[in-house]
């Protein structure tokens, strides 16, 4: 149908967003450099229209998430996360500030063509147009938070 065919073209859109989000990070030569692959398969009818799609990914990069390089970012989420999230969500993930997470090594990093705050909402919006219910979303977060958290800890050696 003609509003099932929008719909797919939508989500296929909005997925860029959440991959970009947790995918690419802020590089010495590229505030938005991809720390992944991506291969997108479409499927169209024989009028042309989308009838089904799927994307592969691969992380390139995983190092990335535990250590930057001078004037680096880790992976865009945890700075969205960190900015955008209000009160009441900063208490359920346990969020600290940035300077307070060993995997941020470098603190906060601005992008100066970006808001962190907005790209979280802009984040949210795309995983509630990709069908991902606000329960889905959390637990994401919760895992985002819960990396950083990991980050943390400290390993004691015994006598």
């Amino acid at each position: 149908s003609p509003e099932f065919q929008g719909e797919l073209e939508k989500q296929l859109l909005q997925a860029n967003p959440i991959l970009e989000a947790f995918g690419n990070a802020k590089t010495v030569k590229n505030d938005n450099s991809s720390r992944f692959g991506k291969f997108i398969r479409i499927n169209f009818d024989v009028t042309g229209y989308i009838v089904g799609a799927n994307i592969e990914t691969y992380l390139l990069e995983k190092s990335r998430a535990i250590r930057q390089a001078k004037d680096e970012r880790a992976f865009h989420i945890f700075y969205y996360l960190i900015c955008g999230a209000g009160e009441k969500m900063r208490n359920e993930l346990l969020l600290q500030n940035f300077n307070d997470y060993r995997f941020l090594s470098n603190g906060y990093v601005p992008i100066p063509s970006q808001k962190d705050d907005e790209m979280f909402v802009e984040t949210l919006e795309a995983m509630a147009i990709m069908g991902f219910t606000d329960e889905e979303q959390t637990a994401m977060l919760k895992v985002v938070s819960s990396v950083l958290q990991l980050g943390n800890i400290v390993f004691k050696k015994e006598r």
